[in-house]
């Protein structure tokens, strides 16, 4: 028997049901990035790590609430219409996934942005600073994009 087979793939029908719901939960970085590009309305990206990691860089146009403050302040700076993207440090850390049920058991719309800051970077998409905005390189281990 084969490593990979030895617990058999799911029905069509069961997998199909799979994958749909974790798009309903997740969005890459190359989507959020397109759609931050495209000034798409309704959308609020929130970084949920510390000030000190904000500062050193974060995604354009995100907004700053750390996964702690989300309970007592999200009302205050997101809307609760809007449809939350949420992302942290990296694949290694699921701090993304907290603010995201954070958010989510407040009632709004959230998907959590996998790959997270490192995969931003890796992508080389900009980043704003506590110095300004910063390009990045390219890492060629992500290069070039999939084009999924």
């Amino acid at each position: 028997m084969t490593t990979v087979l030895r617990i058999p793939a799911a029905p069509p029908a069961e997998a199909a049901a799979h994958f749909a719901a974790r798009l309903t939960f997740e969005a890459d970085v190359s989507d959020v990035q397109a759609d931050l590009a495209a000034g798409v309305a309704g959308l609020v990206v929130v970084d949920s790590r510390s000030t000190q990691a904000w500062d050193q860089g974060h995604l354009p146009g995100a907004v700053h609430l750390p996964t702690a403050l989300i309970a007592c302040q999200a009302r205050d700076v997101v809307p609760t219409s809007a449809t939350v993207v949420t992302y942290c440090w990296g694949p290694g850390c699921n701090g993304a996934t907290r603010a995201a049920l954070e958010f989510a058991r407040l009632g709004y719309r959230v998907k959590e942005m996998i790959g997270g800051y490192e995969y931003w970077v890796r992508e080389g998409f900009p980043v704003d600073t506590a110095a300004g905005r910063a390009d990045n390189h390219v890492d060629p281990l992500t290069a070039p994009a999939c084009g999924c």
